[in-house]
């Protein structure tokens, strides 16, 4: 307890002893605390009793509360009942309206109608009811003959796996030796079979290796002889006329060398000069690299032999990469794209597939030109398909197409053919060209690409380079044909023998087999007995399988049947529903016209009772809302009541420990206190006084503070008593009350 408290504490506690002063200021310690008991008792039951009060509040609140809650669900029952029954109502009013004869009679005449129709369809009901009995007896039958089909493949299925068993046991008794030597006897027949396919995969290979050989030795005893003919000489008027023209391709330059090159027929004559030899008459593919080699070193040579008269030191080459690169080039550029460079007639074609070149030019990181001829088409003797042609044609369409390209290239071309074979460095105003190297590929039209490529490092066309030494390249060739006939044919030797070697391995396998079978008879016997009597389980039940297969499928379509007639059944009941209900709601139509003013009645009593209803429900509510209002206020009225007693059964607490707890000199004192309030304050000893005098005037005859205070004693003490509580109240704990939520 804080200073201030306990000084009005204390001021409060002299009031109360000096106002029981009667005849002595010394009283005695006893009769104070029996005093303070009682006053104690008396707030602790004002307490209780306020308590009780607020919790019989508190349920009349609780009370009142469910009453509205269940008034305002009355009201909007009652409210929903009248929307209902005014639309009742309005319906009724329609209908009213519309119960005339006509329409009476109408709807009368709908319905007749209508039952015509149910019975109809009540009709096809019973019908199809029929159908889907005598369907339901179908598939009961198929599925007897069904499970009986079953039976009878388990049956066979049964005598297969039994029959199967008894080959098994028949076979297992034939002895291990036997097996072994029809094991024997499949390997040593394999062998024999992988021994003769590699003989006959041999035989092809020298067959092959011989041809090559025979292809070499033509090439070696004829194209060196053919190289050194078959050279090309410009006279020194055209080499003069050619340089002029290069360095000034002027109109008159043009026809100079035009006049000196005597056109067309000076070509024919070079043509004629090409030394035929029926040693070339070999066929051979023009894309075999040995085929390759001998067509680019040709036509290099004769563009060097041309290169030197025209007075060039720097020579082309020839190389395996260089004619892949060629034939990669045409094969994807030209075949690949279906681009006939010259056409059928020499001029309907689509010249030279630039996009590709520069296409090309960009994979190989170089600079490429091209030269095409008419190739194979200036034969002789006529065009030949590419599959027939010989290293004789071959040889001769290079001839013819480097001749050409010499004196027969004016026109829209200007010597460009001319230029490409006879710049240094740069082609056709090209530069990138100071390492030139050639690669030859025939398209599949037959005509001839002459690619020229500028060789470096980093591309590598002219790795791998070919020997211009015609002789020595051709024999390089023959000597590389012949020692892989050598290697063919000792391969083929190799082969022969490990076939004669399986055939006398199969031979032996044979006898061994032989013996075993004919000492194991019996059980060869019992094998074959038992293989028959498996055929015949197997075939016995392919039958069941089949009957059983058959009977599924007539269960099958019985049961399709049988549904289908059950969902024509559903649908006939659908629809006599469906007419059922029309009928019902049309009947419902004609007693509704009929009986129009009996149902208008109805409803119109109906609405007004659900109108009474309402008011009835909603005054209720108004009263149940009034009921609340009134217990709120007894709530909260209760609830400050009883505040209020527990403010003083805390300060009767209070007041009772202090003079409990208090020593004869604090009496003693205190009757000091009391005693000098009386002289010393006149406002207090005024109010002593006054209580004193009421208490001598009621206990006169005591002398003395009385030990057990009666009812008015007990009200005259806590009078005093109490306006002291009453005014610390607010000041010790504060004032409270209850805000109702409800």
């Amino acid at each position: 307890m804080n200073k201030k408290k306990m000084i009005r504490l204390t001021a409060l506690v002299g009031v109360a002893t000096a106002t029981g002063v009667v005849a002595e200021a010394n009283q005695t310690h006893a009769a104070t605390t029996t005093t303070t008991e009682t006053t104690n008792q008396t707030t602790n039951a004002s307490v209780e009793s306020t308590q009780a009060a607020v919790d019989a509040a508190q349920s009349a609140f609780d009370t009142a509360q469910t009453s509205v809650d269940n008034a305002q669900a009355n009201v909007t029952s009652a409210s929903n009942n009248v929307t209902s029954a005014s639309a009742t109502l309005s319906s009724a009013i329609a209908n009213k309206e519309a119960a005339t004869s006509e329409n009476i009679a109408s709807a009368t005449s709908a319905v007749s109608s209508q039952a015509v129709v149910v019975a109809s369809a009540s009709q096809a009901v019973s019908e199809q009811a029929g159908v889907v009995s005598a369907a339901a007896s179908v598939q009961a039958s198929a599925q007897a003959e069904a499970t009986s089909a079953s039976a009878s493949l388990s049956s066979s299925s049964a005598n297969v796996a039994s029959a199967a068993s008894a080959l098994s046991a028949a076979e297992a008794a034939l002895t291990s030796d036997q097996s072994t030597a029809a094991n024997n006897l499949s390997a040593a027949e394999s062998a024999a079979s992988s021994a003769s396919a590699a003989v006959s995969s041999d035989q092809a290979a020298v067959d092959n290796a011989q041809a090559a050989v025979a292809s070499a030795q033509a090439i070696v005893d004829a194209v060196a002889e053919v190289q050194s003919s078959d050279v090309i000489n410009m006279s020194v008027a055209y080499i003069t006329a050619l340089k002029n023209y290069l360095a000034n391709p002027s109109s008159a330059n043009a026809a100079a060398l035009q006049e000196v090159a005597k056109g067309a027929d000076y070509v024919k004559e070079l043509q004629q000069k090409f030394k035929s030899d029926a040693s070339l008459d070999v066929v051979v593919d023009p894309s075999d690299p040995t085929v390759q080699e001998a067509l680019s070193v040709y036509a290099v040579n004769l563009i060097n032999h041309l290169r030197n008269q025209y007075g060039l030191t720097t020579a082309f080459g020839a190389s395996a990469n260089a004619n892949v690169a060629a034939i990669d080039f045409v094969k994807k550029y030209y075949d690949d794209e279906d681009w006939n460079i010259f056409g059928t007639t020499g001029s309907d074609g689509q010249g030279h597939n630039k996009n590709g070149l520069d296409a090309y030019a960009d994979q190989l990181n170089t600079s490429i030109a091209e030269d095409a001829g008419s190739g194979l088409t200036t034969w002789v003797n006529g065009k030949a398909t590419m599959a027939t042609t010989t290293l004789h044609n071959l040889l001769y369409a290079v001839y013819s197409d480097i001749a050409t390209m010499l004196f027969d290239d004016g026109g829209t071309n200007n010597w460009s053919h001319a230029q490409s074979i006879f710049e240094d460095g740069t082609i056709l105003g090209t530069g990138g060209f100071n390492n030139v190297y050639l690669g030859v590929a025939f398209d599949k039209y037959g005509y001839a690409h002459y690619e020229l490529y500028n060789a470096t490092e980093g591309n590598q066309l002219g790795n791998n380079a070919y020997s211009l030494d015609v002789q020595t390249a051709a024999q390089a060739l023959l000597t590389n044909a012949q020692a892989s006939l050598a290697s063919a044919k000792a391969s083929l030797q190799r082969m022969t023998t490990n076939l004669m070697v399986a055939k006398a391995a199969v031979v032996a396998a044979q006898n061994q087999l032989a013996a075993l079978e004919n000492s194991s008879a019996n059980d060869l016997v019992a094998v074959t007995k038992a293989r028959t009597q498996l055929a015949s389980a197997e075939t016995s039940y392919q039958t069941a399988l089949a009957t059983y297969k058959q009977k599924e499928e007539a269960l099958k379509k019985a049961g399709d049947n049988l549904a289908a007639a059950q969902a024509s059944l559903e649908a006939a009941q659908a629809t006599l529903a469906t007419a059922k209900a029309k009928l019902a709601e049309l009947e419902e139509t004609v007693a509704n016209l009929t009986n129009a003013d009996q149902l208008l009645a109805a409803a119109q009593a109906a609405y007004e009772q659900a109108v009474a209803n309402l008011t009835t429900a909603t005054g209720n509510l108004g009263a149940a809302q009034v009921d609340l209002a009134k217990a709120e206020s007894q709530l909260a009225l209760a609830e400050d009541t009883a505040e209020q007693a527990k403010v003083r059964d805390a300060i009767a607490a209070q007041v009772d420990q202090q003079l409990n707890g208090s020593t004869a000199n604090d009496r003693q004192s205190a009757g000091q206190d009391a005693t000098s309030l009386k002289t010393n304050g006149r406002a207090l000893t005024a109010t002593v006084a006054t209580a004193s005098a009421a208490k001598q005037k009621q206990g006169a005859n005591q002398g003395r503070l009385p030990q057990t205070g009666n009812d008015d004693q007990e009200a005259s003490t806590m009078a005093l008593v109490g306006l002291g509580m009453l005014g610390m109240a607010t000041g010790l704990y504060g004032y409270k009350k209850r805000k109702l939520t409800k």
